[in-house]
């Protein structure tokens, strides 16, 4: 779900282009990134790792099958643009939709026993919404500190009563950003949201994804028909767990959201137990926010493009590429690498769609492969790169995730996680529609239209 939500939403948006100033791309160079000298960051469950121990990891993580220069090439590139270690001894699983997401989330917030922190842009008051506040409201009871940051836009539609009772049980919430100037806690600026999903329980597990708290999600993407009006379609989503050190990544990246959010002084926790490790996934936390004079995610994607060799495999909700990422996505095809790239067939925003849409010419005649799912409203933020580097969050591929939001992603390197993204992508393939260049460039006028007005209004969707 984007910020166009409703009509408040719009208004927010409008307003906004009065008072805020234009962000603007940064210029990523991958070759030279990877060229930057100093040994690759790498922690385990008892802190960094000496350079031999981190050589030993990357070098068991080459011994799986992953061919080495390609693997050592995208773990150069994560160090060199995102700034955060890489994080060893980790659990990593893929969750598909709604339900088997809820699913895990619930097991683990009715496990927690010390705290519970969770930030989501849409916490909606409808069945899946309720149940997962009165969830929190008993663990609250039970002695368990629940603290919450939701976005002020994303929940426009949620009345204020509903978060109030929360704060009446003794969770701390805190609301990202209000729309109100008159009850904003920092310096207001309206365009700027909180796009993150992430949920920490005991700062033993993690999740992360784009799978916000809503009944739209409650069917999955396979349930049902599609209706003609749009408004009750089913979802397709992504979301992953993570179990192991590298969760601590996650707990502070909450934590440093709520004290720049000012959030009112959290209680005493264990929010950082000691965590062993719990499988083999190497994981790094990557994370942007509004103010990032460059966006650590937006380098990362454009980084991985532009130093991919074999495939690029994307699948996402809202696409409106910018100049540089474009250009890299065409080159990469271009220079003989697979790009596919799964769009939505239909959206919760014509506008976004159709600003899209509007590049498939250009994107189609230089060699890549575009598609869209059917029966299904697509809201997937997944990449897969090489077999070897994956994505899973809440960024979009559009100048609003990497100008305008905060987002979160978890990035796995190794085959055994890619693994999974492939069969999921393959799955989400097979459930989509190819776009063909000759039968794409005799689409009706009125859509041309529809592309040409959006595209005008790109850099604020």
């Amino acid at each position: 779900m984007g910020l166009w939500r409703s009509g408040a939403a719009c208004g927010a948006v409008l307003l906004a282009l009065t008072v805020s100033g234009c962000a603007t791309f940064p210029r990523i160079d991958a070759a030279a990134e990877i060229a930057r000298p100093g040994a690759v960051q790498v922690a385990g469950s008892r802190g960094p790792l000496s350079r031999h121990q981190a050589e030993a990891v990357l070098k068991k993580l080459q011994g799986r099958g992953e061919p080495p220069d390609i693997l050592a090439r995208h773990i150069a590139l994560e160090e060199a643009v995102s700034g955060r270690p890489l994080v060893t001894g980790n659990q990593v699983r893929l969750l598909e939709d709604g339900p088997a997401t809820y699913q895990a989330m619930t097991a683990a917030i009715r496990a927690a026993r010390d705290h519970i922190n969770l930030e989501t842009y849409i916490f909606d008051d409808d069945e899946v919404g309720r149940k997962f506040a009165d969830l929190l409201m008993a663990k609250q009871a039970e002695g368990v500190q629940v603290n919450l940051i939701y976005d002020s836009v994303g929940a426009l539609q949620t009345p204020k009563d509903f978060f109030q009772r929360l704060r009446d049980s003794g969770i701390r919430v805190l609301e990202f950003n209000p729309v109100n100037p008159l009850t904003a806690r920092r310096g207001w600026k309206v365009n700027r949201r909180h796009h993150r999903k992430l949920l920490v329980a005991d700062g033993r597990v993690a999740f992360v994804g784009g799978i916000n708290i809503s009944d739209v999600y409650s069917g999955g993407s396979s349930a049902g028909h599609v209706r003609e009006d749009g408004k009750s379609m089913n979802w397709r989503d992504t979301h992953a767990s993570i179990e192991g050190p590298a969760v601590s990544e996650f707990q502070r990246l909450f934590l440093d959201i709520w004290r720049k959010g000012g959030g009112e002084p959290l209680p005493d926790g264990n929010y950082f137990p000691d965590l062993k490790p719990a499988g083999e996934d190497v994981v790094r936390a990557v994370a942007s926010e509004a103010d990032d004079p460059i966006s650590p995610i937006y380098a990362t994607f454009v980084s991985a493009v532009e130093s991919a060799e074999q495939h690029i495999y994307i699948t996402v909700a809202y696409f409106v590429p910018d100049p540089q990422s474009l250009k890299a996505l065409q080159q990469a095809a271009q220079r003989g690498v697979d790009v596919r790239i799964i769009l939505p067939s239909h959206t919760d925003f014509w506008v976004v769609l159709h600003a899209g849409r509007s590049y498939y010419t250009e994107l189609l005649e230089s060699g890549v492969r575009l598609y869209e799912r059917r029966g299904a409203l697509l809201h997937s933020k997944t990449v897969l790169v090489d077999g070897v580097w994956s994505s899973v969050g809440s960024t979009n591929w559009d100048p609003r995730s990497f100008l305008h939001n905060n987002e979160l992603n978890a990035v796995v390197l190794g085959r055994r996680f890619a693994l999974q993204m492939q069969s999921m992508f393959d799955k989400d393939l097979r459930n989509s529609d190819a776009v063909e260049l000759e039968q794409w460039r005799r689409r009706p006028v009125l859509d041309r239209i529809k592309e040409s007005f959006a595209r005008m209004w790109e850099y604020w969707l």
